[in-house]
């Protein structure tokens, strides 16, 4: 399986106490460290999806447990949005990926602190990162990947202007956290609350009769 790039840094320090207690003939102490090495890398794991229905459905930007669906206003759209929260554990997947095909048009992090993601005011309060894809239909699509309590860091791969697939690595968030994703109202959402969703492979939303695009982001 093949692990992000940023998760080596924090796997690969575990190998070398793993070897010298090993050396020390200390073979319990030496499979702990080896088995916590283990398990750091495959928090950081990339496995392989992909999704093969029509090209407007918006698929899951991130692995975990649905917590909520809702309505909330999105400054980047100047209008209201429905929000599909996602809660992601120490064993899920922590890479996201792009929930659908288009153009990176906003792409901007911000500071804060660091509360437990399943608690309502993180996305208020935490470490943040939004990004903003513009669909060929000119549907603006938010996506916000939000620090946890133990979160060392959010990180965003994507350039504004840059042209990207559905299903593509959007970024990562280093240990617990949370992602949101933004879509126009009058989209039909496929999941709800308590609802296990995967990262590039779970339908989650698509175009309704009454989706339309906005100018906000045009």
């Amino acid at each position: 399986m093949r692990i992000a790039p940023e998760g080596w840094p924090f796997a690969l320090p575990w190998l070398l106490p793993a070897l010298l207690l090993l050396w020390l003939r200390q073979p319990v102490w030496a499979g702990v460290c080896l088995l916590a090495g283990v398990a750091t890398a495959l928090f950081f794991r990339d496995p392989r999806r992909s999704f093969d229905g029509p090209d407007d459905v918006v698929v899951a930007p991130a692995d975990g447990r649905i917590l909520k669906v809702d309505e909330v206003d999105a400054d980047f759209a100047g209008a209201r949005r429905t929000r599909v929260v996602t809660f992601l554990s120490v064993f899920d997947v922590h890479l996201q990926r792009c929930p659908v095909g288009g153009e990176v048009v906003e792409s901007r992090p911000r500071s804060g602190a660091k509360v437990a993601a399943f608690r309502p005011e993180a996305d208020e309060v935490n470490e943040q990162r939004l990004t903003v894809i513009r669909t060929a239909a000119g549907e603006a699509i938010g996506i916000v990947q939000i620090a946890g309590l133990v979160a060392r860091r959010v990180v965003g791969y994507l350039r504004l202007g840059e042209r990207v697939e559905r299903g593509q690595h959007l970024g990562l968030i280093k240990f617990v956290s949370r992602v949101d994703l933004l879509v126009p109202t009058g989209y039909i959402i496929e999941v709800g609350a308590g609802d296990r969703v995967r990262g590039g492979a779970t339908a989650v939303a698509r175009p309704g009769p009454r989706a339309h695009g906005d100018d906000a982001t045009r």
